[in-house]
């Protein structure tokens, strides 16, 4: 189902379809090093990750994580979308980008959608977003959007120190 478009992209919901570019993307270095490792290694593991995690999502909170497209050609480049997180009061916005097309206003344009969905359609009055540190291209990216820096917090999955980004509305 599409949820959003942009000029350059469709935003839909993700599906079992997805799982061989869903794979890719979870296995992409910097999601790796800035996200998580989901431990997805086959086509098989990113079926499971998207049943219980995007799909599940759709299906308990109305909203998740979307693939993100190009319109021209239906190239799936990334993901990006609402999560509503157990530890955090509010949904976060979470995306990544295959390296091969970071750094061509694609995250920007599927993040800025996505806020305006979260706010407008879903009716939210607060999204937040966490980031670590060293992070500092999804920092950028998050103060663009016009989320500021609220607080340091501790993961409680790993125990890390992550960012929490906030805007209101």
């Amino acid at each position: 189902m599409k949820i959003v478009e942009t000029a350059r992209l469709t935003l839909r919901e993700l599906t079992l379809d997805d799982a061989p570019f869903t794979c890719t993307l979870l296995n992409e270095p910097a999601y790796i090093r800035f996200i998580a490792d989901r431990n997805v290694r086959s086509t098989e593991d990113a079926r499971t990750y998207l049943q219980n995690g995007p799909i599940a999502s759709y299906q308990r909170h109305g909203f998740g994580l979307y693939l993100v497209e190009t319109k021209a050609d239906q190239l799936p480049v990334g993901m990006c979308g609402l999560i509503k997180r157990d530890n955090l009061p509010d949904v976060d916005i979470g995306y990544a980008f295959l390296s091969q097309f970071q750094g061509q206003g694609y995250a920007y344009e599927a993040a800025t959608a996505v806020m305006a969905y979260g706010k407008d359609a879903l009716k939210r009055k607060r999204i937040v977003a966490i980031v670590t540190p060293d992070n500092e291209r999804s920092i950028r990216l998050l103060e663009k959007l016009g989320l500021t820096f609220a607080k340091m917090i501790t993961w409680p999955a790993d125990g890390s120190e992550l960012k929490l980004y906030a805007i209101d509305y």
